[in-house]
């Protein structure tokens, strides 16, 4: 029984349906990646701002503490 060859250039073909296939998987999943990290991003910035809000700090205080300056380092 004779092993039936497949032609080079039919593997290759074979071989680029299959990188295809993997980069659309793989961009599908980096999108899902982005999308849930802008999430996390939104629900950072809004704890953020309502522990501000919420603070007996002033404006200045904050920026002062986010620069890494003490009050008396001015």
């Amino acid at each position: 029984m004779a092993r039936r060859s497949i032609p080079i250039e039919e593997k290759i073909e074979i071989q680029k349906e299959q990188v295809s296939k993997t980069k659309d998987r793989y961009e599908a999943e980096l999108a899902k990646l982005e999308k849930l990290m802008r999430k996390r991003d939104e629900l950072r910035s809004k704890e953020l701002m309502d522990a501000f809000t919420n603070s007996e700090r002033s404006f200045e205080e904050v920026m002062r503490f986010l620069a890494g300056k003490e009050e008396n380092d001015e």
